[in-house]
């Protein structure tokens, strides 16, 4: 069984990091590559890496950090003036207090952005060093005749993908050892898909993987996300060309967590996810949401096999009304884990009775990931 390390709180997983990527020259990585599903700390575990990157005077001002990341909180950085009062003159602001924006007027980010964002979308933008605004147009075909539309607000997609494009250039920067980003030790990037269909998912895959490989790159990196695909290609890309680890992570409580290396196998975070289902059904305490994660696991099963009904990767369930309810169920997609309530018992049957009859049909490997014999990592700080 691939190896299983236990922490009680994300700030060890943080400095397990650490360890993986500045070990002695045998076991040294030069990459960590993490899958874990949403509400499971990806952002939180994020800050705790940076934060250990920081250091401090006597007034417990940060006087040194080493973490380039790109999480939520960069996101937050960028901001919209969507000009309620007039609709017309539209901006994106840029918080440039943050070190992100270092060296922002000296620099001219513009070509090096444009470079990233020109492949994936057909958007003008322009940058205003004086008063930290971004404004975007577009060029459009009316009656054959091209025209430009100024002061336009960009899908959500479109932000996602600019301040992406605009991170790469600053990660470009710090690869390229600039002085205004010399500090830079580790990138660490969760989740920086959102919002963004699976074509430019792969596409933001690829380009991540060809900056971290250039030559002369002596930046390590961390990257964790919750999309499988995303995941899937990184580690197809990545495993060519970088020493790296590959772990899931795995959720119980506040004060349980566990790594699940996952380098010696193919990914299998189905297995892990059915593996803490199956403790669900165990414990009885189970949750609309848990749905959400069987459903999936049921879906992708049901592609492989060419089936074109999921209760045919189901055994003893039969009966077609009680499937349909099953699938009524299964409809939900508002179950989420930020606000969970218990199943009621007969729906909870009902779970268990589709997970058995899953697991009965295809015998998965449960590897145990929270009990008193695997590996509990030693921190030292």
């Amino acid at each position: 069984m691939n190896e299983i390390i236990k922490f009680s709180n994300l700030s060890e997983v943080a400095q397990h990091f650490r360890k993986d990527l500045t070990g002695d020259n045998t076991k040294m990585k030069d990459l960590v590559l993490l899958f874990a599903h949403n509400g499971s700390g990806k952002t939180r575990l994020s800050m705790e890496f940076k934060q250990l990157g920081k250091e401090f005077d006597v007034d417990g001002k940060a006087t040194n950090q080493d973490t380039l990341y790109f999480n939520a909180f960069t996101e937050d950085l960028f901001s919209w003036n969507n000009d309620l009062e007039n609709d017309r003159d539209r901006f994106m602001k840029l918080n440039v207090e943050s070190s992100f924006f270092d060296g922002l007027r000296e620099l001219e980010l513009d070509v090096k952005i444009e470079s990233f964002l020109n492949n994936y979308v057909d958007l003008k933008f322009d940058i205003n060093y004086d008063t930290a605004t971004v404004v975007f147009s577009k060029s459009i075909i009316v009656e054959g005749n091209e025209e430009t539309i100024e002061n336009i607000k960009i899908s959500r997609g479109e932000e996602t993908l600019f301040i992406w494009c605009f991170f790469m250039a600053i990660c470009q920067l710090a690869i390229d050892k600039d002085p205004a980003y010399n500090w830079v030790k580790y990138i660490y990037i969760d989740d920086p898909i959102s919002s963004l269909d699976e074509n430019n998912a792969i596409a933001i895959a690829c380009d991540l993987c060809n900056l971290i490989t250039s030559d002369g790159n002596e930046i390590k990196t961390v990257i964790s996300t919750h999309h499988s695909l995303f995941f899937n290609v990184l580690y197809n890309e990545f495993g060519r060309k970088l020493k790296n680890k590959r772990y899931f992570l795995h959720f119980k409580a506040a004060d349980d967590y566990a790594l699940q290396d996952t380098s010696d196998t193919p990914f299998f975070h189905h297995i892990a996810a059915l593996s803490e289902l199956k403790k669900v059904v165990e414990s009885n305490n189970i949750y609309t949401y848990h749905f959400n994660s069987l459903r999936s696991i049921l879906e992708k099963t049901a592609t492989f096999f060419g089936y074109d009904k999921i209760n045919k990767c189901i055994d003893g369930l039969d009966d077609e009304t009680l499937f349909e309810r099953a699938l009524q169920l299964f409809s939900h997609g508002k179950y989420s884990i930020y606000d969970p309530v218990e199943m009621g018992d007969d729906n909870k049957e009902l779970f268990k009775r589709i997970f058995t009859g899953f697991t009965t049909k295809y015998e998965f490997y449960f590897p145990q990931i929270f009990n008193d014999e695997v590996q509990t990592e030693e921190i030292t700080e």
